[in-house]
């Protein structure tokens, strides 16, 4: 079985990692730094972190600020993709919802500076952490209902995550079994309690078990006085060998080639998607997906 598009992948991949505040312009510039080098250096698909636009002081901050997909905010981050000739993961994003509230919104932005795609974050973060910090993601934000698959992107086929999702592997085996993913994307901002803890066997995990590059660029450091992010960007391969991993402090931009050619002989060698026992334990390409076309965005 071929792998979608190897015929015409460009294999480069840039993740940033960032330490988000609460004025977006200023993370704008730093974001346009990144992509710039990144451009530079050949990717062809540069992958931001949850939250790359903002993160505020307070919910009722993070409200104020939040805009929608076609506001001067995003369209600058369009902007940018196509002044480098880039695609662009932007996970995160406060998009502004007609309800007052927001989505947790990861997009995908081709090197035309087009909107290709975008996923709302299915599950929010309500939870109360072990150093007592209680978090209630869904006082503010509205969830998704809808998973999301591109195919045809310049490094194969992609699906849509953000964050928290990481803990819920049915979504990750539709993204793979029925999205056909080739790349996962899981843009996130971790605490430091559950990162140490979790992080790295969660994503290692989620590439083993699906068989495909898992992406996770993250956020890092203290981004105020009330919030600060584990950090540890990490790219892992098809056999769950780690390709990237950052600290957990600095901000700056990884870069690592994804391999065609591993992915296929992966897959082959052990076809997990044919010994599937679907039968027995549900069928995981039954989601509720959208599974989208890149090549028709720009016909």
């Amino acid at each position: 079985m071929a792998l979608a598009g190897a015929g015409m992948l460009a294999r480069r991949i840039g993740v940033v990692q960032m330490c988000s505040g609460p004025d977006p312009a200023a993370n704008l510039a730093k974001v346009a730094a990144h992509v710039a080098q990144a451009g530079t250096a050949g990717c062809a698909l540069v992958c931001l972190p949850e939250a790359f636009d903002y993160i505020a002081t307070s919910p009722e901050e993070s409200l104020r600020l939040a805009q929608p997909l076609d506001g001067p905010l995003f369209m600058s981050y369009r902007d940018l993709a196509r002044q480098h000739g880039v695609w662009l993961s932007l996970g995160g994003f406060h998009q502004l919802a007609d309800d007052g509230r927001m989505f947790n919104t990861h997009a995908l932005v081709n090197s035309a500076g087009q909107l290709v795609a975008s996923y709302c974050k299915t599950h929010l973060f309500d939870v109360d952490l072990p150093c007592g910090k209680k978090i209630t993601e869904s006082a503010t934000t509205a969830p998704g209902s809808r998973l999301v698959s591109v195919r045809n992107t310049p490094v194969g086929n992609v699906g849509l995550s953000v964050c928290y999702d990481l803990r819920f592997a049915p979504l990750y085996n539709a993204l793979r079994h029925q999205g056909e993913c080739d790349v996962i994307l899981i843009p996130s901002a971790f605490m430091p309690a559950t990162g140490a803890a979790h992080w790295e066997p969660l994503l290692r995990a989620r590439a083993i078990e699906t068989q495909s590059y898992v992406v996770a660029a993250a956020q890092a450091g203290a981004h105020h006085a009330a919030r600060t992010s584990y950090g540890h960007t990490m790219a892992v391969d098809p056999w769950g060998k780690v390709l990237l991993h950052m600290d957990g402090d600095s901000e700056g931009l990884g870069i690592f080639d994804i391999d065609p050619a591993h992915l296929h002989d992966v897959r082959a060698r052990m076809p997990v998607a044919r010994h599937a026992r679907w039968d027995v334990y549900g069928d995981a390409r039954n989601a509720i997906m959208d599974v989208i076309d890149a090549a028709e965005c720009l016909t």
